[in-house]
């Protein structure tokens, strides 16, 4: 099927998930975590309280609902015992404390309030000047008097009608007010949940033909085939050979092969089509943190192609990824955010 559906089912563990089709092909999966999962996800808010500040660090644990404990960076001026709002920004690795924010974002299909960080910004990849100016005319004279809200109006407005952006920004300018009325007075609590599978598709994948939510859904249009493949660490690149993407707890690796061909040009051929692969197969198996490329055999001067490669490729890749850089060894380095928590983790068995 040519163009962008979305499908939504729910698993055999009873689990919600989400998948993008682009073109017949699988471009995006969101799977919510098992109830037993006790993660917070990406996007909750709390009420917390300080437990101890970590003066080296610059930062401090904080206590959540259900004896959970959460970590946050910058955290200078805290005191033992003193409530705030934070909110969920990465997922926790496993057994580790829950990263935190203060920054808080309410965030939707069209716009994202942000209630300590007042004025107006518009995604940069609305690129038609008189669309934006369009767009800054709608809410421009919404955003007067709102002291203390900002706003960031994302790509999804682009063409939007008036009423769709102003009933977005409404709608989550009143939920954030709400957050911060409820003030940090009082016992930890979740405050706001984190978005369900079916939301975050929703608010996420715009511009799409045809969305489906049934049961047996995944089925019909071959999903479970894909997910299948990704149980599976190997991934071909046709012709050009395969990469082996293997998760640790340390980090990610990725390994480069060529296969059976052994001419000069495979290694850089079979190193190209990897890292234009790649940023779909790190998003679809939700992988994140540190990532390192063991790529083929290739000269020196062919890396600042594979780089601009790689960047052109997650220009397209929604989670925030960046490029540090060759080791001596002659791996590449990635570090990625962890904004879902691992596929092979929650699936069910």
């Amino acid at each position: 099927m040519k163009g962008r559906l979305i499908v939504i089912s729910e698993l055999a563990g009873g689990q919600q998930a989400a998948a993008l089709l682009e073109d017949g092909r699988l471009s995006d999966l969101i799977v919510d975590p098992p109830e037993d999962d006790p993660r917070p996800r990406p996007g909750a808010i709390y009420r917390a309280r300080v437990d101890r500040p970590l003066k080296g660090l610059g930062g401090a644990i904080l206590l959540l609902p259900d004896g959970q404990t959460g970590f946050l960076r910058e955290a200078r001026g805290l005191s033992q015992g003193q409530s705030l709002l934070v909110q969920v920004s990465t997922y926790a690795e496993p057994q580790k404390a829950i990263p935190l924010t203060t920054k808080l974002l309410f965030k939707s299909r069209y716009v994202i309030v942000t209630p300590d960080r007042p004025g107006l910004n518009i995604s940069r990849t609305i690129r038609d000047e008189d669309e934006r100016d369009r767009l800054r005319q709608i809410i421009q004279d919404s955003l007067e008097g709102e002291d203390a809200a900002g706003l960031i109006l994302r790509s999804a407005a682009d063409g939007a009608s008036e009423e769709d952006v102003l009933k977005d920004f409404h709608d989550q300018s009143e939920i954030a007010a709400a957050v911060l009325a409820d003030g940090v007075t009082g016992a930890p609590e979740c405050l706001i949940d984190a978005p369900t599978a079916s939301f975050a598709a929703w608010r996420d994948w715009p511009d799409v033909d045809e969305v489906i939510e049934a049961s047996g859904a995944f089925e019909d249009h071959g999903i479970w085939d894909e997910i299948d493949r990704l149980r599976d660490s190997r991934i071909s690149l046709g012709r050009s050979g395969s990469i082996y993407v293997e998760p640790t707890r340390a980090l990610v690796a990725v390994d480069v092969n060529t296969g059976g061909d052994t001419s000069p040009a495979a290694g850089m051929k079979a190193n190209l089509d990897a890292v234009r692969e790649l940023p779909r197969q790190l998003r679809l198996r939700g992988l994140g943190g540190q990532i390192v490329i063991d790529a083929a055999p290739m000269p020196k001067k062919d890396r600042r192609q594979i780089e601009a490669a790689l960047r052109t490729a997650l220009k397209a890749d929604p989670v925030d990824t960046s490029i540090v850089g060759w080791t001596q060894l002659g791996h590449l380095e990635l570090t990625r955010r962890r904004e879902r928590p691992a596929l092979m983790e929650i699936l069910p068995k």
